[in-house]
């Protein structure tokens, strides 16, 4: 699967991004309100780049776009796709030397546009840390509406976390960019 907006490639992962994947996910200021710890061991990267590159990304489950930049890697997105298929969930992560330049939103408005464009899926929900405004203005940027806050529903890092609760209909979207 490959999709590409002006200034991005967004593709399956190969085993040649592993090194630049450890990088960015090793970095403690992209970590912070991830899931995983820093640093992310080139081990760890290395499995995940072949286990995410042999998904399929129309069979329910976890797909991951790389986001490719001028031929460099810069961050990925990934997208849950429900079991019934018309629902999904997105994530994204940038590396830092590369935020600030409309990467993130730009990979993530695509996969969007591939979701209910292309397979017309009803519904597409994304989370974030509530610390995190970028990732928040980001979400509302693209047409998401808030839905929820989970007051310390989240147990990371040796701390409780604040959840944002994220979703945006096919119909917004279509209306959007018609």
């Amino acid at each position: 699967m490959r999709l590409t907006t002006e200034r991005l490639v967004l593709r399956a992962f190969t085993a040649a991004d592993a090194p630049a994947f450890a990088a960015y996910r090793s970095d403690p200021d992209v970590a912070r309100y991830q899931g995983w710890d820093a640093p992310f061991p080139l081990a760890q990267a290395e499995e995940f780049v072949r286990e995410v590159g042999a998904a399929d990304p129309t069979e329910p489950g976890w797909f991951q776009y790389a986001v490719e930049a001028d031929g460099v890697l810069v961050g990925d997105v990934g997208v849950g796709l429900h079991d019934n298929r018309m629902q999904a969930e997105v994530g994204y992560t940038l590396a830092t030397a590369h935020q600030g330049r409309g990467y993130a939103t730009e990979a993530v408005r695509r996969v969007l546009a591939h979701l209910f464009e292309e397979h017309g899926l009803h519904r597409v929900a994304a989370e974030c840390d509530a610390r995190n405004e970028r990732s928040a203005r980001l979400l509302m940027r693209l047409g998401f509406r808030q839905e929820g806050h989970r007051v310390q529903s989240t147990w990371a890092k040796g701390e409780w976390t604040d959840d944002l609760l994220f979703g945006l209909l096919g119909t917004e979207w279509r209306a959007a960019h018609e």
